[in-house]
């Protein structure tokens, strides 16, 4: 979680850019604070609730990607790929669901832990940095779709 003195759109994509999950501008009330640290940690909680529940599923791969979930490792052409936690959780809910159109409110919930508020662009700034870490495919398609007011999708190659 961010919380800095500047508000600007600009640095709030900055913000993101670089792994935030979560940024507030200053001057911000206390009581946001706690309750931003608590969607954090409900995240958290839900991302080991989530491990333990993909146990059965240790290991997706789809083409050139593996997403291990004990792990939590992915790997493209079997080269490691940094990712955050949130671009992990985005990834492994389009990889299950590879081929199907997603919403965000879907991913907003599976991947932050918690509702899409209005004029929440979080997801769409993972979503960026996650098409970027992976690229496209070898045909210069894209792997992740973006299905214009409606969410996501991975795309399977042909």
């Amino acid at each position: 979680m961010m919380i800095t003195a500047s508000g600007a759109e600009q640095e709030r994509i900055e913000g993101y850019r670089k792994g935030a999950d979560d940024y507030l501008p200053k001057p911000c009330n206390p009581r946001e604070i706690v309750a931003r640290i608590r969607a954090i940690l409900r995240r958290v909680e839900m991302d080991k609730a989530g491990m333990q529940a993909n146990s059965n599923r240790q290991i997706v791969v789809l083409e050139d990607v593996e997403l291990n979930h004990n792990t939590r490792m992915v790997s493209k052409q079997g080269e490691a790929l940094d990712l955050t936690s949130t671009e992990f959780n985005l990834l492994a809910s389009l990889l299950e669901k590879a081929g199907q159109v997603l919403s965000k409110e879907e991913l907003t919930e599976t991947a932050l832990g918690r509702k899409l508020a209005l004029y929440d662009r979080s997801v769409d700034m993972h979503m960026s940095n996650l098409r970027r870490k992976l690229g496209p495919f070898l045909t210069d398609e894209p792997r992740i779709k973006t299905i214009r007011g409606v969410g996501y999708q991975y795309v399977i190659n042909d």
